[in-house]
């Protein structure tokens, strides 16, 4: 094998910038060429694919995001968009592809390698959501920075009595809710790996405003209104809720 390309796709995490710097690394050690491909998928639809050297990752190891960019592709389960994808690199006498994402961007190095592309695909998703991985890149550094936020407003739910409802990413995956749940000691998790019913949180409330006047609840994307859960704990009438308790 003496070319290949990179990509990151979907959304971006912490450390993408990182995972390219040590393959594009390696790469020159084995004197191996690698090209980089520019906004995920959609580059390599649009041949936007330039070649990387040690120069092009000088510096990258500690910024945020994708610097080659990421975009997604709707229409890249369709056969025909995936194999004007794989013809690009190929005409190009790129032998192999390593992807960068979450489960989208897995679907889409399936699709190619059954195109004829030899592809490795590293999970790169905050979500931690990729079967048989036990963490992927940027889960680490998105759970300390929820843990550092939720840290930092305990100040203020303690200062005036109130309980904190915190949403955090997780689409189809509740492991960043979870895990932030329990690094922050939150009173209590919505995801739906765990489930939740209103009047079980209402009670850790209840415990939680008792021995130290106030709480966190710490709930995934896309589980509940997060405003309808609000107007829920407050409008339970128990004696603990203050008017602005929530």
């Amino acid at each position: 094998m003496k070319r290949i390309a990179i990509l990151t796709s979907g959304g971006d995490a912490p450390g993408m910038n990182a995972a390219i710097r040590a393959v594009v690394r390696a790469c020159k050690i084995k004197n191996i060429r690698v090209y980089g491909v520019r906004n995920g998928f959609q580059g390599l639809l649009d041949e936007d694919i330039e070649e990387l050297n040690r120069k092009s990752v000088s510096e990258k190891l500690s910024k945020g995001g994708t610097f080659l960019g990421t975009a997604r592709v709707a229409d890249f389960y369709k056969e025909e968009v995936q194999a004007k994808a794989a013809d690009n690199l190929k005409r190009r006498g790129i032998d192999g592809l390593v992807t960068i994402g979450g489960d989208g961007t897995f679907r889409g190095a399936l699709g190619l390698s059954k195109k004829g592309i030899s592809v490795i695909a590293i999970p790169g998703t905050i979500d931690n959501d990729i079967e048989g991985t036990d963490f992927t890149i940027g889960f680490d550094t998105a759970l300390q920075t929820a843990v550092e936020a939720v840290d930092k407003l305990k100040d203020t739910s303690s200062s005036h009595r109130r309980c904190s409802i915190v949403e955090v990413m997780g689409r189809e995956c509740g492991d960043l809710a979870i895990w932030t749940g329990i690094a922050s000691g939150a009173e209590f998790v919505v995801a739906k790996e765990v489930g939740y019913h209103i009047d079980d949180i209402i009670e850790n409330v209840r415990e939680a405003a008792e021995v130290k006047n106030h709480a966190i609840i710490i709930v995934a994307e896309n589980m509940v209104d997060i405003n309808e859960l609000a107007n829920s704990c407050t409008s339970r009438k128990w004696s603990f809720l203050r008017n602005n308790f929530c």
